[in-house]
């Protein structure tokens, strides 16, 4: 299994203006974790492609497995360090899919109605994975049970839990916290918390 460490671990500014260091990694959300029966999850790829693909679980676990080892920052403040995932590069996605050139970002759909909005050059970025493990053991529920998507890069609202459906749009629409004054890309190191 391939292994990734972020670039960000190994910056020499490490932890982001206006974060501090937590040995718990907390639990923020919209909603409950919806009730997830794994037989019926389908993972659906559509919008600016050829065509339309959809994945049952057996296709996501069939995917080439790799680790990430990624810091965790949160828009709140707070920043753990070196979390550990298993799941799938999102390069995986370019082996299933034909993406337009009239793609400019995607939005991520949760099955608790939530989205977030990345634009494709930090979507196909070198430590941005799918995950369906923490630590070593599948991905509990609060933490994004079945799937939770990771942009180490950006912060944590972007890493959205539940996944659900990967949709390529031809422009940067905002997801659910942008659409409620969150930054329309959210990079630490420039603290884009907010969009005023």
């Amino acid at each position: 299994m391939r292994r990734i460490i972020s670039p960000i671990n190994n910056r020499p500014d490490r932890l982001p203006p206006g974060q501090h260091w937590t040995s718990k990694l907390h639990i923020l959300g919209i909603s409950d974790p919806p009730d997830i029966d794994l037989s019926s999850y389908r993972l659906k790829i559509f919008g600016e492609i050829e065509e339309p693909v959809v994945l049952t679980w057996d296709d996501i676990l069939e995917l080439e497995k790799v680790e990430l080892i990624a810091d965790f920052h949160c828009v709140t403040r707070w920043s753990y360090p070196d979390v550990e995932w298993i799941g799938f590069h999102v390069d995986e996605i370019k082996k299933l899919v034909n993406i337009k050139n009239t793609a400019k970002a995607v939005m991520i759909h949760s099955l608790d109605g939530y989205t977030t909005n990345i634009p494709l050059e930090y979507f196909f970025d070198e430590d941005v994975i799918f995950a369906y493990k923490l630590f070593g053991k599948p991905l509990p529920a609060d933490h994004g049970y079945p799937l939770r998507l990771i942009v180490p890069k950006l912060y944590s609202w972007k890493s959205a839990k539940f996944v659900s459906g990967i949709e390529f749009m031809p422009e940067n629409r905002p997801g659910f916290w942008e659409q409620r004054g969150y930054h329309i890309l959210g990079d630490p190191w420039k603290e884009q918390r907010y969009s005023v």
